[in-house]
């Protein structure tokens, strides 16, 4: 483990640093707000203790696997079973693939991988033995040992993180089940569902009738029309709200909106049904749903959000050995004046309709981003995502963006998840970099250390909150 120093991420000079040390210190105990990740609602509800150290740790975690297999580590070596050959050979002993790990710990160095599981393991585990190749087998115990005491279930981890508010990331068609099991146990956090119909799009897909019945079965309902598909997902919509949920989620790689004239609308899913319809037909129907869930959005007041730039499984290889999230996506430029501009001149002024827009595009953020959020009312930034979550990704982030739209047309943090145990991991690292923004607007005598201290609460509470309506009267919408 490197030096865990109290402050680690603020600026070396004095003034920043001790301004920087003040502000994170006014944010540090807030309770985390975590309105967009990927934790199972399942997991929560089970409620069962973690199996072992690298089946929470290392498997599941694409950022693991990403820089591991870019240096030649095999990905059946850490757990990953191969889908296209179920006779090759797989690690399957945990203590092994946690050695892996360590062994190729140096490769994380100056990632926030390394930030994130160096708290996890000082904070969260309580282990202060540096994590290396030696070392491995002292550190996987400890946290072995520790995962089999009723404090590190799920549910007293929920607690002890601090967390207020908590949004999972389900299908259309994922039951509802382990939610209504949440909100009964009263755990003192809310868990809620965020609606992602993302897959009842693709209507070029292979797998998209298939996941229609799907959906027709969940809703209740036949779906032989358009009419009838929008329908069930307007019924569907207002079951994720009965539920909790707050939010929509839709990823794209281009976020193109359009509405599309009803006949070519009908047309297209038409063929959909007969299995006819080509990659042509779903970019258009793609875009064109994007226009209706701003629509539905303005109806229902469930906050849009769209996260565009991720090529996804861009490594064939990888994709057809191992399937998706194996650290195979690539961002590409992404353009979105244009692109939004139908949406947004449709929808972007309603009171009643909030956006909140992701990129993987660094280049968008002072160039079109922060300047449509800081014109249009319903539009808001997204947190720095994925390959951006860094120390450096954050701090970038603030800088191209607060002086043309300021943090007040910002969402907040989200920390995007599926490891659980990062989760309060990364709000501390957001709330540094945060802090230590600030601490150089105060150090530099644009803000005052006053605003400054109310600026750190909204970024690190308050903002994320108002984005996505969490306090607000579902019954009011």
């Amino acid at each position: 483990m490197t030096d865990f120093h109290e402050d680690r991420y603020f600026d070396p000079d004095p003034t920043t640093r001790n301004l920087a040390r003040e502000l994170y210190e006014s944010t540090r105990a807030l309770p985390i707000v975590s309105p967009h990740g990927h934790v199972e609602a399942a997991m929560l509800a089970a409620n069962e203790p973690f199996a072992d150290p690298a089946s929470l740790i290392v498997t599941p975690d694409h950022y693991i696997l990403r820089l591991l297999y870019s240096r030649g580590v095999s990905l059946e070596s850490v757990g990953v079973r191969r889908l296209d050959d179920v006779t090759a050979i797989v690690e399957t002993d945990p203590k092994k693939i946690w050695r892996t790990f360590a062994e190729h710990w140096h490769m994380f160095r100056a990632t926030p991988t390394q930030a994130w599981i160096e708290y996890e393991l000082h904070e969260v585990f309580g282990i202060d033995t540096p994590l290396s190749a030696d070392s491995a087998g002292e550190v996987y115990d400890a946290i072995a040992e520790r995962l089999q005491s009723p404090e590190f279930r799920p549910q007293a981890l929920l607690k002890r993180f601090n967390i207020e508010f908590l949004a999972t990331t389900d299908g259309a068609t994922d039951s509802l089940e382990s939610h209504a099991a949440l909100r009964a146990a009263n755990l003192g956090a809310r868990i809620v569902p965020t609606f992602r119909p993302d897959a009842l799009f693709a209507v070029g897909s292979a797998e998209w009738i298939k996941a229609l019945k799907l959906f027709a079965e969940v809703s209740g309902d036949e779906i032989e029309t358009y009419r009838d598909f929008i329908d069930g997902i307007r019924k569907r919509r207002a079951e994720f709200r009965n539920a909790g949920g707050t939010a929509t989620d839709h990823a794209v790689v281009t976020p193109h909106s359009e509405r599309l004239p009803d006949n070519d609308v009908e047309r297209i899913f038409a063929r959909a049904l007969e299995g006819k319809a080509n990659r042509h037909d779903q970019s258009r129907f793609e875009s064109h749903m994007l226009m209706e869930m701003a629509a539905l959005s303005s109806e229902d007041g469930l906050v849009m959000q769209l996260h565009a730039g991720a090529l996804r499984n861009h490594n064939e290889q990888v994709y057809k050995r191992y399937g998706p999230n194996r650290g195979g996506d690539i961002p590409v430029a992404t353009e979105f004046t244009r692109n939004l501009r139908q949406l947004l001149n449709a929808y972007g002024n309603d009171p009643r309709f909030r956006l909140i827009v992701f990129t993987l595009d660094e280049s968008a953020y002072s160039r079109e981003l922060a300047p449509l959020a800081g014109h249009y009312p319903a539009m808001l930034l997204g947190a720095p995502w994925w390959f951006h979550d860094s120390i450096e990704g954050m701090a970038r982030f603030r800088r191209e963006t607060t002086g043309t739209a300021g943090i007040e047309n910002t969402a907040g943090f989200t920390d995007d998840t599926r490891a659980f145990c990062s989760i309060p991991a990364r709000h501390d690292l957001s709330r540094r970099v945060d802090a230590n923004y600030l601490a150089g607007l105060v150090a530099r005598h644009t803000v005052s250390i006053t605003d400054a201290r109310e600026m750190a609460r909204l970024l690190a509470y308050d903002l994320a909150k108002r984005a996505y309506r969490i306090d607000e009267d579902p019954k009011s919408k």
